[in-house]
């Protein structure tokens, strides 16, 4: 297959015929005038209005009670972890087709994950697998659920949303719900996303979002907790702020705390992003109906969204016929300036995981091969 049609199409899409990004940010708010003001109150650092500004946003577009800034997603997902009680020696359920942080966040709890398949159609965690292997090892106790195998504790189910289509968050809940199992969702990639009109993160005990460079909205480095619980929400505000106790002038902390504190002068970036954020949302999918239309017509799958979800199409996505032709294309685009990747590297292929627990992985093996990321830059 030739893609020289693929590439002009994307060329004229963004029209330029010069280096294409994946996923550049866009500041065209008040990004500017706000770190400037953040810049004249001197309150650059860890405390200033802009931080109290951003949580509240996001707490609002998120649908939940309490939304905590934090420094980045990774430090966010450790925090997760950590307050719904994961702890050295446990298990962690989660997908090996995701991004490292998602692993790594659990081993920073000196915790095992356990790469659990995915479905075909949200590229997430696969229900149907969790509850297969819950059904083959879990065992029920009165302080939790325990892998018969290992005698370890299960002390989580971590999904992410890939590229941020919504797994099917209603068949996990329940089976968290049934076998006793924190349910926290790495919603790094899918801020504006939505399950049953109900957006990601507002499911699980804790969501955790990323505002990264690459993200939708961008506080350079950054990232977000989010729970309907007001009280699990304060804990990990405090924990995340050194775990110091209020007091004038007085240093005394109460807990072995974390310094994952989001800078005011990020969170000034991040709330003229926010502010943005719908006007984003809708010309990534104005993009999105237009390689849809483009690829139907070449006789390529391109990634929609599943029923009941409403995707914010973070990065949008190819599935080609096979890995050779994956291979081609991502060869070919990249040499004529048109960025593309592929998804992740599965995390068992990765050193540090190789000894981790899977099941047999078809369908991630199989999306592992096909599956290519191709330009998804908001174009204002």
């Amino acid at each position: 297959m030739s893609f020289k049609t693929i590439i002009s199409f994307i060329q004229n899409t963004f029209e330029t015929n010069k280096g294409i990004p994946l996923h550049a940010p866009v500041f065209k708010g008040n990004e500017r005038d706000y770190v400037l003001q953040t810049i004249d109150s001197t309150f650059v650092s860890s405390v200033g209005a802009f931080v109290d500004k951003a949580e509240l946003l996001m707490a609002e577009i998120s649908q939940t009670n309490k939304a905590v800034a934090v420094v980045n997603g990774t430090s966010g997902l450790h925090m997760a972890l950590k307050l719904v009680g994961v702890n050295t020696g446990d298990e962690v359920i989660t997908q090996a087709l995701t991004f490292v942080a998602t692993a790594n966040a659990i081993k920073y709890c000196e915790a095992e994950p356990v790469f659990i398949d995915v479905d075909l159609d949200t590229m997430g965690l696969s229900p149907t697998a969790v509850l297969r292997f819950l059904e083959s090892y879990g065992d029920r106790r009165e302080t939790g659920t325990y892998n018969k195998k290992t005698g370890k504790r299960i002390a989580a189910i971590l999904p992410m949303h890939t590229f941020g289509f919504p797994v099917r968050l209603d068949e996990l809940m329940k089976i968290a719900k049934d076998w006793n199992i924190p349910l926290v969702e790495d919603a790094a990639e899918s801020l504006g996303s939505y399950y049953k009109n109900k957006h990601t993160g507002s499911f699980g005990s804790i969501g955790v979002f990323s505002f990264n460079g690459n993200k939708i909205v961008t506080s350079g480095g950054g990232g977000m907790i989010v729970t309907q619980d007001l009280k699990l929400g304060e804990r990990a505000k405090h924990l995340t702020t050194t775990a110091k106790v209020p007091h004038n002038y007085e240093y005394v902390h109460d807990h072995v705390g974390y310094n994952y504190r989001m800078p005011n002068l990020n969170a000034a970036l991040l709330c003229a992003q926010l502010e943005q954020l719908d006007l984003f949302l809708k010309d990534k999918r104005d993009l999105a109906e237009t390689y849809a239309s483009f690829f139907e017509n070449e006789r390529i799958s391109f990634r929609r969204e599943m029923e009941d979800t409403k995707a914010n199409y973070w990065l949008m996505c190819l599935e080609l016929e096979n890995l050779e032709e994956r291979n081609a294309f991502l060869e070919e685009t990249n040499a004529s300036g048109v960025m593309t990747r592929p998804i992740w590297q599965l995390m068992f292929r990765l050193p540090m995981f190789e000894n981790c627990y899977r099941d047999d992985q078809t369908n991630a093996v199989f999306l592992e091969e096909r599956i290519v990321n191709i330009p998804s830059n908001v174009r204002i």
